[in-house]
């Protein structure tokens, strides 16, 4: 990951973050959803993974830290950058300043039905499986799989 910085993202990012998710996702968030995640939400924490030759945005991940529970609302990275341990570096940073932060003591997510790589990463920071949430993604009434952590 030589070439990468990982760093708080912030009201300056919302641009390259709504563009990242556009390339990854096929119902990305609006510039204005992020724009009042990072400005407005008090619960939300964002990371992100930016190139140091060019300041692209890579990747990001976003938690809503609501009592000792953590949301992980996205985790995107750009399709040029995966297989390179961005997504699990994220993650990693996510959770570890999420607990040290604001003393997040479980996380959840959802996660496509489909989308094993995910699934099977997720599992490698101690997420289990613990229901489906039937027809979630609206735009093609794909399950969801619903994941916590084990509470600390």
């Amino acid at each position: 990951m030589s070439g990468i910085v990982i760093r708080k993202a912030t009201e300056k990012d919302v641009n390259q973050i709504a563009d990242l998710d556009k390339i990854c996702f096929s119902v990305p968030w609006s510039e204005q959803s992020f724009a009042k995640e990072l400005k407005e939400n008090n619960l939300a924490f964002y990371i992100l993974a930016e190139s140091k030759e060019t300041g692209q945005i890579v990747g990001y991940a976003g938690v809503w830290l609501i009592q000792e529970e953590g949301h992980i609302t996205n985790v995107a990275v750009h399709p040029d950058f995966r297989r390179k341990h961005i997504g699990m570096t994220i993650i990693d940073v996510l959770m570890k300043e999420s607990r040290k932060q604001a003393g997040i003591k479980t996380f959840t997510l959802e996660a496509r039905k489909s989308n094993t790589v995910a699934i099977e990463l997720y599992k490698k920071f101690g997420f289990a499986e613990v229901g489906i949430r039937k027809g979630y993604y609206q735009e093609n009434k794909e399950d969801a799989v619903i994941m916590w952590t084990i509470p600390l």
